[in-house]
């Protein structure tokens, strides 16, 4: 990253700035909970979705080191699926959740099934709504961008995607989200512009590509392809798109809102696409995570390679901030909250939630360090805890989806274990560092083989 001059310093140098700017002037004095946790749930369409926008595309680093390894399979891992869940999530959630009037998911839990289930399923969800995978990524890309060592770089970055949620909350999240948004769409069309200008033309740059990177499946397993599709379920339960539909003006802005985004997501999907190409056929031997910031700087002119690095650090930043507020808040209400019973005291839950946020960091650290990568972090956290979340918030909209009440937290637990238990078995049974599943079946697949059978049997357990 010692190639940015002067006048690319010039954007990273006023990004920082304008986003304290904005985060710290949408504090409300003496906010209750619906305003400090959801925007007195006055999200409008257009601020709907600017955040769930920026929000669900944090992993942009990632998403550069799967395109770069696996070529156009990215396409079919991590756009087309979740574009289905997603229109799924517009259609048959998003209004139900808006006339629900529900904080957080864990809410939906508690009122559906018990107060066990509630406890587990807060912590289960305020593990995968961590922003350790963002805080990686924003980490790797100061400590490039800086010269700064890995942990200082890491501080530095969650300091700043986190100090304005203490003060305005979910309104600060909001606010600078929209800012974020101009800046993550305005850097990748600089690039892709450029690119498609230069010599290597659009044509040629798909004929320069081997069979792999032009195959759906991109050199990866049958099976591993499934659960990556499997994993775009996440969306059902993931607590952002939740909480906006939640915060949202009307039940018809949330829907409305996840049609519109889908479109500026397919946008997007197609803009890092073909920059990702780019990458792998003109950087060869490179660190794939670096793809996206080392073509920034190798094809644009001074002061737009600040633009570019600014706008990868924005879409990052409104990942964390997000996240992180996400998982403080479920700290916070759902489980302070609800264990001192004391959910109706806005003055404590907004305190808590505060001091969920130091909680969020020094965790999300500690799983940096078990798992450091941005690939491998999502991949093992939506294995290990999609499976035993989503029957029980699908049930909670859907009675026929609905588990016996006095038997989901044991099904959670249960199909918890199931996953957690392959996986632990594959990292002690290793060959040349490939993990070996029980019966070669993924960690996830066990832990919806753990769901069915835990609601088969609750349900034979109590209906006799």
């Amino acid at each position: 990253m010692n190639h940015l001059s002067v006048l690319d310093w010039i954007p990273l140098a006023v990004y920082p700035v304008v986003l304290l700017y904005l985060g710290l002037r949408s504090r409300r004095k003496k906010a209750d909970q619906e305003e400090f946790l959801l925007s007195s749930r006055s999200l409008t369409l257009p601020a709907f979705v600017a955040t769930l926008v920026t929000t669900w595309y944090g992993g942009i680093l990632g998403v550069g080191e799967f395109t770069y390894l696996h070529g156009l399979s990215v396409w079919f891992v991590f756009g087309v699926p979740y574009y289905i869940f997603a229109l799924l999530f517009a259609f048959v959630l998003a209004g139900r959740i808006r006339k629900a009037k529900i904080f957080s998911i864990p809410d939906i839990i508690y009122q559906r099934y018990s107060r066990k289930s509630g406890l587990i399923g807060s912590l289960f969800l305020m593990i995968i709504t961590s922003p350790a995978p963002y805080i990686l990524m924003l980490g790797v890309l100061l400590q490039e961008l800086a010269g700064l060592p890995f942990i200082a770089s890491v501080l530095i970055g969650t300091l700043f995607s986190m100090i304005y949620i203490w003060w305005g909350g979910f309104r600060s999240v909001v606010r600078t989200d929209r800012f974020q948004f101009v800046l993550m769409f305005g850097g990748f069309l600089i690039l892709f512009f450029y690119l498609i200008g230069s010599d290597l033309s659009i044509g040629a740059l798909f004929s320069a590509l081997d069979a792999q990177h032009k195959s759906p499946l991109g050199g990866m397993g049958w099976q591993e392809v499934v659960v990556w599709f499997c994993i775009a379920a996440w969306t059902f339960i993931d607590p952002g798109f939740h909480q906006r539909c939640a915060a949202a003006q009307s039940p018809k802005t949330a829907r409305n809102g996840i049609l519109i985004s889908v479109l500026f997501w397919f946008v997007f999907d197609m803009l890092t696409l073909i920059t990702g190409l780019y990458a792998f056929v003109l950087l060869p031997d490179i660190n794939p995570v670096m793809s996206y910031p080392l073509l920034g700087l190798a094809v644009l002119p001074p002061l737009l390679k600040g633009l570019f690095i600014t706008g990868l650090m924005a879409i990052i930043m409104s990942t964390i901030d997000s996240y992180a507020f996400l998982s403080a808040l479920t700290f916070g209400r759902d489980l302070i909250g609800r264990w001192k019973d004391a959910t109706e005291d806005d003055v404590r839950i907004n305190l808590w939630v505060r001091w969920g946020l130091l909680l969020t960091a020094v965790a999300a650290i500690g799983l940096i360090v078990w798992v450091p990568s941005v690939i491998g972090l999502w991949y093992h956290l939506g294995s290990l805890f999609l499976p035993p979340l989503l029957l029980p918030v699908l049930g909670g909209y859907f009675p026929g989806l609905r588990i016996n009440a006095r038997s989901a937290w044991r099904i959670m637990l249960f199909s918890f274990s199931a996953a957690f238990g392959a996986y632990l078995w594959g990292q002690f049974h290793l060959i040349n560092h490939q993990p070996q599943y029980p019966l070669s079946v993924q960690p996830f697949f066990w832990g919806i083989a753990g769901t069915a059978l835990g609601w088969l049997a609750g349900d034979l357990r109590f209906k006799n």
